[in-house]
């Protein structure tokens, strides 16, 4: 259906070529520069022929179905292009079909620029009048000031989003860049300003309340130093960036304003991983995640999906979780991935076996566990059941039904335990460990610290008491933690489980450990609020098992390299069968005794296990001689 609106554009171009054709006509007579003897009706002739040829080639360059008041360069660029085309083929039919003397070459390089220019200046003043009518009809003065960092094209497009959109309830007043070729200029009337040391009172002079960011690819370092650098002028300030979907790591196509967001500030880049090797290796095979419904767990399935496998299976005894996740790849892959979600526990022998004879599983990932440290304290015979007996279970029915490959995820909190969870995470690695000779499967372990978002994390307890007004708890000022994000390990263990061969222990690169403290500071800023003064931060205490550092590695152990950089193995000589299931048969006789007795059972049985209190006198005393001498601080570098 053609709407009116093409109908007008159509018929003042018709009227712009009339008056434009005369118009050549007249400055060539007058010019003198080609004698021109023409009766009316090849005059007419010639117009018809112009006319047809150069709204035919602007209706096969669809000149007229761009919504002009938001047309962009392309736009301006097919209105050139096409009347050039027009043009050329106006002058073949009216020199050679009709052989008329009007026509001549300078005569139509006049008529089709006088045309054109008349076109593009009526399409210009239409889009610029639309969009100052609409900008000064809004409401500037509930409109907030902001100043976009970053005058490149990114900038440019953002300012023209805020500019024009009716939705916006932004009014920017000013760039900011480093480049000094920019200085000075304009982008959309709005001026660039130089980044200095007079920047910040620049910006406050100008009333700006939020500032945007809007430089493409941003490292986290940049990240963390411009927001340090602009959170001094007391601002709001927010990304303009590419959207990276919750579970995937591929940009959109169109950027997109958004918050800060605390991985921005305080965690390293997220490296590029080479996925398609590894998800080769998962493809078409069956592939069975415990603890499916988690937040490793599911993630997990979420990149199994992308490896296209012959069938995924959810298992978990959670059934809230593992629909989530059921529902979430039902959502993004209708009937193009065969996946079973089956509901059951790992200490349950019986359910185990009916699953395994089931499904046949190629490859097992083992991420059920209890993880929660000070629950598990007090919840010692869960623990133990649940991770020990939990992973027995499950390695035993890998064996049985001809795995190839057992995947399980262990902690940081395995090394040097000073916890029930720790302790049963490391008895579990060396369950994994005492299977290297293995005829039927490949075990491995894979060890990371914190992640992002998973369930328990401390991001989401600050996130709460923020938004509540606080406090901010946490246990100890001194506390640092290792982080990745959630997809990143995920990616990484499914990378070292492709690489496991006889009973690895793999363990990741988490990169520069965080204090707990620069994470609840950095929160509170990012909603534009000031630590101690609108939210307060206090310490409650360490809590019981808790550790002041973690640990990622046994120091007394050598480390091999594998192809991927984040992925290292530690070598470590493994306890034999029968060693491990003369500990399991000590934790048996103890299962149902008090939280004591079975950690004396798990002191005896993991040596490297030891109580909070020393481990964190020992940390706090290396740190403080480290001061003393200025070395580097137990922050900045792993215990």
């Amino acid at each position: 259906m053609v709407s009116i609106r093409r109908i007008m554009l159509l018929f003042i171009d018709v009227l712009l070529l009339g008056v434009s054709y005369t118009a050549s006509y007249i400055v060539s007579k007058i010019s003198e520069v080609v004698t021109l003897n023409v009766e009316i009706s090849e005059y007419i002739l010639n117009f018809l022929a112009f006319a047809i040829c150069i709204f035919g080639s602007r209706l096969l360059f669809k000149v007229y179905v761009n919504i002009w008041r938001y047309a962009n360069t392309r736009a301006y660029l097919y209105i050139i292009v096409s009347d050039f085309v027009g043009s050329i083929i106006a002058i073949l039919i009216t020199k050679f079909l009709f052989n008329t003397i009007y026509v001549n070459i300078w005569n139509t390089m006049v008529n089709v620029t006088m045309f054109t220019l008349a076109t593009l200046m009526t399409r210009f003043l239409y889009q610029y009048s639309h969009n100052m009518l609409f900008y000064s009809r809004s409401d500037a003065d509930s409109k907030i000031n902001v100043a976009i960092i970053g005058a490149g094209k990114t900038g440019s497009l953002l300012v023209e989003e805020l500019m024009y959109n009716s939705n916006s309830n932004y009014r920017p007043l000013c760039f900011v860049d480093i480049n000094k070729e920019r200085v000075g200029g304009y982008i959309s009337g709005i001026r660039i300003i130089e980044e200095n040391d007079d920047v910040i009172e620049n910006l406050k002079k100008l009333l700006i309340k939020e500032i945007f960011i809007a430089l493409p690819s941003l490292s986290s370092n940049d990240a963390r130093r411009i927001y340090d650098f602009y959170s001094q002028s007391g601002c709001k300030i927010k990304l303009y960036d590419f959207a990276i979907g919750e579970n995937s790591k591929q940009a959109s196509g169109k950027p997109r304003l958004r918050e800060f967001r605390i991985e921005d500030l305080l965690f390293r880049d997220t490296h590029n991983i080479n996925g398609a090797e590894t998800y080769q290796y998962y493809e078409n095979k069956v592939v069975l995640v415990t603890g499916g419904g988690g937040s490793i767990g599911s993630e997990i399935c979420r990149q199994i999906a992308k490896a296209e496998p012959s069938k995924l299976i959810i298992f978990d005894i959670y059934e809230n979780n593992a629909y989530e996740i059921q529902q979430e790849l039902i959502r993004q892959y209708e009937d193009r991935l065969e996946f079973f979600t089956e509901i059951g526990s790992v200490r349950d022998t019986v359910r185990l076996e009916e699953v395994f004879e089931k499904y046949r599983p190629d490859v097992v990932f083992h991420a059920a566990a209890h993880k929660h440290v000070p629950l598990m304290e007090n919840n010692c015979c869960e623990a133990v059941k649940n991770n020990i007996f939990g992973t027995y279970n499950v390695a035993n029915c890998a064996e049985k039904y001809g795995v190839r490959k057992f995947i399980m995820i262990s902690t940081d909190k395995a090394v040097n335990p000073t916890n029930v969870m720790g302790a049963t995470k490391r008895v579990c690695e060396m369950i994994v460990q005492s299977r290297h000779d293995s005829k039927t499967t490949e075990f491995a372990a894979v060890r990371f610290g914190n992640v992002l978002g998973s369930n328990g994390s401390v991001i989401p307890l600050f996130r709460r008491q923020i938004e509540n007004g606080g406090p901010v708890t946490i246990t100890d000022k001194r506390i640092i933690r290792y982080f990745m994000t959630i997809p990143e390990a995920s990616q990484l263990v499914l990378q070292a489980g492709a690489m496991a061969t006889k009973g690895e222990l793999f363990v990741l690169d988490m990169g520069n450990p965080v204090r707990i403290l620069d994470l609840a500071e950095n929160m509170i800023k990012l909603v534009g609020l000031r630590p101690y003064d609108d939210i307060d931060i206090i310490e409650t205490g360490l809590r019981p098992g808790e550790k002041l550092y973690e640990e990622l590695l046994i120091k007394t152990e050598e480390l091999d390299k594998t192809n991927n950089d984040l992925i290292f193995i530690e070598k470590d000589k493994p306890f034999t069968r029968d060693e491990i299931d003369e500990m399991l048969d000590k934790l048996m006789l103890v299962l149902n005794g008090s939280n004591e007795q079975i950690k004396e059972v798990l002191k005896a049985v993991v040596s490297t296990y030891s109580s909070p209190e020393d481990v964190n006198k020992k940390a706090a005393e290396a740190d403080e001689m480290r001061r003393i001498y200025k070395s580097p601080s137990i922050s900045e570098f792993e215990v």
